[in-house]
């Protein structure tokens, strides 16, 4: 056998808030108009306790975020205390995501139906209840029912916090407000590894669960005696979509589970999988002719002829790609590459969550001095460039290598949230901002989603391409491979009772699966990189925003 062969046996400024009037139409009511001015006035502007109800409603959509990525850095304890194999562990984090990515789009109607303040709290209720349930489970499969339904409620509580906010700020204060949930996101999101691996080391990991029971309670309690900006429709059910829920439910459900499964399955040689697409595929095509044909829609899709909101969405779609990409490859760039433990990748990560925090009152200046636009396109400039000082990895790379391209990335992704945010939702109606709110926040986990997918299938595809050019070089031929091997072989000939030369051929290839993993990283950051310079190039075909900011 050549040493070839044992190595690769071895190896492997601005949003209008004010439509443009028909000719002839009678003006509207002063308190219908979102004018800036009219707005800022003392009798519409927001009382402390809706402050404290947007604040509390901060709160939820942190944890249900958060809760996406706490158990990413404690599966290996979770899977010891349910006795379950390494495949079968990811469906806890699985069954999360696709119950939530089913859920956010129905948020629009259920919350038409029961009215915003109800849903919410019956979301928060649901999730923490759900969350002692996650902590009390003894197997699998209860495991799985039970972070499903956490994920059901979770994806309740992410899109109700928008029409809230578009509801009871404007001007100066709703920048503020944006501005404070962009950090709610960004820390949520980076946070939850770090706040996972404290838990699980100093205490267990059913604190990943028993952590959600104190906050949700107060959430729901606070929102229940703050917010009320609607009432209930029970009208709504005369007409209620069955068919389109169903239709949608298997569209997404088999679509997430086809992203999240196929990249460990192999895609289509995967009979599960590939029903999953086959359900997804057809659910999909039926969900979309329901939508634009049936009277009452359970999602209405009519919103994407707004081409603000569908730029908005897209461009939060590729910010969904890259929070959850980046999120994804760094840390396991240094649990496997650097060997670090949880707690020390979450202390490494945390720089783009607290950088975002920092300059996030600046983002509102930014917001009231530059069109839109611009502020977007630097975002996307400097997330873009993060990629690329980050796509410099070695095996030597830490913490300090990586301080300055986390900081781009958070500095970048606090330019990207809020005008995002305004560009999709700011032209709207407040009639549409319900369903529009379901549509934006899908379109980010969706982001996440297929970002992920397509870069654990790259990331295969590139190891082994990376693995096969490097082994071309290694040829015991050449003197520095051979002075490798007989070192190594000598070192370990007094430590073990066997064959030291195989141990040397196992180091060696252990070397060049992290060289070739390293190399891989690399590719796919500068991949998500190209992803925001196209991003960066749509820019110019958005509608040009007007200020709705009081300076």
């Amino acid at each position: 056998m050549t040493l070839v062969e044992t190595l690769r046996r071895g190896g492997l400024n601005r949003i209008p808030l004010v439509r443009r009037k028909p000719t002839g139409a009678a003006p509207a009511r002063p308190a219908a108009r979102r004018d800036p001015q009219a707005a800022a006035s003392p009798e519409n502007a927001p009382r402390l306790r809706d402050w404290i109800g947007v604040l509390a409603m901060g709160t939820g959509l942190f944890l249900a975020i958060m809760d996406v990525q706490i158990v990413t850095s404690s599966l290996t304890q979770i899977q010891g205390g349910l006795s379950a194999s390494t495949d079968e562990i990811a469906w806890v984090q699985t069954a999360y995501l696709i119950a939530d990515v089913v859920m956010v789009p129905m948020c629009g109607f259920m919350s038409r139906l029961l009215s915003t303040r109800v849903l919410f709290v019956i979301a928060a209720l649901g999730f923490t209840g759900a969350s002692v349930l996650c902590a009390s489970a003894t197997s699998l499969g209860e495991m799985i029912v039970y972070r499903a339904m956490q994920g059901f409620c979770g994806g309740a509580i992410t899109p109700t916090v928008w029409p809230v906010v578009y509801t009871k700020f404007h001007g100066r204060q709703l920048a503020s407000v944006i501005g404070i949930i962009s950090v709610i996101l960004s820390l949520a999101s980076t946070l939850g590894p770090t706040l996972g691996g404290f838990l699980t080391d100093t205490f267990s990991w059913h604190w990943l669960f028993l952590v959600n029971i104190v906050p949700g309670l107060a959430i729901a309690a606070v929102v229940w005696v703050t917010i009320d900006i609607d009432k209930p429709d029970l009208s709504l059910l005369r007409d209620f979509d069955l068919v389109g829920m169903l239709l949608m439910e298997a569209f997404l459900g088999g679509l997430e589970y086809a992203l999240h499964e196929g990249p460990r399955w192999d895609w289509l040689d995967d009979d599960t999988v590939r029903i999953a697409v086959f359900v997804s595929i057809v659910g999909g095509g039926l969900f979309f002719w329901r939508g634009l044909t049936y009277r009452q829609p359970i999602v209405d899709l009519r919103t994407f002829l707004n081409r603000n909101f569908a730029f908005g969405t897209f461009f939060t779609f590729t910010i969904g790609v890259g929070m959850y990409g980046t999120t994804y490859l760094v840390p396991l760039f240094l649990a496997q590459v650097r060997g670090y433990n949880p707690l020390e990748i979450g202390l490494t990560i945390v720089i783009t969550g607290l950088v975002t925090m920092a300059i996030s009152p600046l983002s509102i200046r930014i917001a009231r001095l530059l069109d839109l636009r611009v502020m977007l396109a630097i975002g996307f400039g400097l997330f873009a460039f993060s990629m690329y000082l980050t796509a410099t990895l070695t095996n030597q790379t830490g913490f300090w290598e990586l301080f300055v391209p986390l900081a781009v990335r958070g500095l970048g992704l606090i330019c990207c949230y809020l005008p995002a945010n305004m560009i999709a939702m700011g032209t709207l109606t407040p009639d549409t901002l319900k369903n529009a709110a379901g549509l934006y926040n899908l379109t980010r986990d969706l982001g996440g989603a297929i970002g992920l997918a397509t870069i654990v299938t790259l990331m295969n595809e590139r190891v082994h391409f990376h693995w096969n050019r490097l082994i071309e070089n290694i040829n015991p031929a050449r003197p520095v491979v051979q002075q490798f091997l007989d070192a190594q072989a000598n070192r370990f000939d007094t430590l073990i009772s066997g064959d030291s030369s195989r141990v040397a051929v196992k180091l060696l290839a252990n070397l060049v699966q992290r060289e070739a993993l390293v190399l891989t990283y690399n590719d796919l950051l500068l991949l998500i990189g190209a992803l925001f310079v196209f991003g960066l190039m749509l820019l110019p075909l958005v509608n040009s925003p007007r200020s709705f900011l009081s300076r």
